[in-house]
């Protein structure tokens, strides 16, 4: 079952992987299927800029997406570790943490998460970030279930590279800039579609992500527009109001 669904969800993945495709969907998508296929709890992926700093780019639920934030900030924990070596970072029960993370580890635990696995974005020895699996209960993850986690993360790095920007470090650099400028975006968007449309933040960013499928257009040419308050962006925050009642 494990290898079927993998299956199912490299052919979607690559489905994906043409020119112009939308890096923050490709990324969401990734975290989502993540949790669908490894039967985790929740899944969350950091990106590094040029200068080697993380920054979050998907999370499967908006616990997760705290977590993620509060490892960035205070600089300790299981994504940090395995972008610094390039390595898988486990820990299969936060109660026995290792001491270098006090504060994630706590905080795992206050959010609910008793285990994460990092696996690295990597290709050869280039390292862009990394992607996290968050179980509630304690636990490790099977031989099997390591090798297929890896493998989606490299087809995330490959996403993220593709070929042409394999050849061109510009290209990858521009393309790396683009995704974090447009999940600041996303982030802004979300909040003041949350606001307006007196709904929560999870459902505002449903609402923007199906928004932009069905007008096909990128999820940060819809969050530019919203920010920027155009008049085309009443339809999206109309459908986004829960209804009376």
């Amino acid at each position: 079952m494990l290898y079927r669904r993998t299956a199912q969800v490299f052919v979607e993945l690559a489905d994906t992987l043409v020119a112009g495709f939308d890096v923050i969907d490709f990324l969401q998508s990734l975290a989502e299927r993540a949790v669908e296929i490894f039967d985790v709890d929740a899944a969350g992926i950091v990106l590094a800029d040029p200068r080697g700093t993380l920054t979050l780019v998907a999370a499967s639920s908006e616990e997760v997406r705290l977590l993620e934030l509060f490892q960035l900030q205070e600089e300790e924990g299981a994504c940090l570790d395995c972008y610094r070596s390039g390595t898988l970072v486990t820990c299969a029960d936060l109660s026995a943490a290792p001491p270098k993370w006090p504060m994630f580890a706590a905080a795992a635990r206050e959010l609910g998460f008793s285990a994460v696995h990092a696996f690295p974005l990597r290709l050869r020895d280039q390292v862009l970030g990394a992607i996290g699996l968050f179980n509630a209960a304690p636990g490790g993850l099977s031989q099997d279930t390591v090798t297929v986690a890896q493998a989606l993360a490299d087809v995330a790095t490959i996403g993220i590279l593709n070929e042409r920007t394999l050849r061109e470090h510009q290209m990858v650099t521009e393309q790396l800039h683009f995704a974090l400028n447009s999940r600041v975006l996303l982030e802004q968007a979300k909040g003041m579609l949350a606001e307006r449309a007196q709904i929560e933040v999870g459902e505002a960013f449903a609402a923007l992500r199906k928004y932009a499928r069905d007008h096909n257009r990128t999820l940060s040419s819809v969050a530019r527009e919203l920010i920027d308050n155009r008049s085309g962006m009443t339809d999206l925050i109309t459908a986004a109001r829960r209804p009376a009642g």
